[in-house]
């Protein structure tokens, strides 16, 4: 028992066209397409439309810097 050998692959095609038929296909094809980028996005924590205006904004934090404001705070 090894991977999938091309007759595999051809009897795989030629049964989902005969339940689907050739009009369905295209559309189950895009449907699957977006969902596995979906998923793979999702997992990945990609959204796909990410502009620079919604990512974080990192701040460096020096450590001296910020005891001497949190001392100047409680004064």
């Amino acid at each position: 028992m090894g991977a999938f050998s091309p007759w595999h692959i051809i009897l795989i095609a030629l049964v989902a066209l005969l339940l689907f038929g050739p009009n369905k296909l295209p559309e189950l094809g895009r449907g699957f397409g977006k969902m596995f980028r979906e998923f793979k996005d999702a997992t990945t924590g990609n959204s796909g439309n990410t502009s620079a205006e919604e990512l974080p904004v990192r701040k460096e934090v020096n450590p001296e810097v910020a005891q001497t404001e949190t001392s100047q705070n409680q004064k």
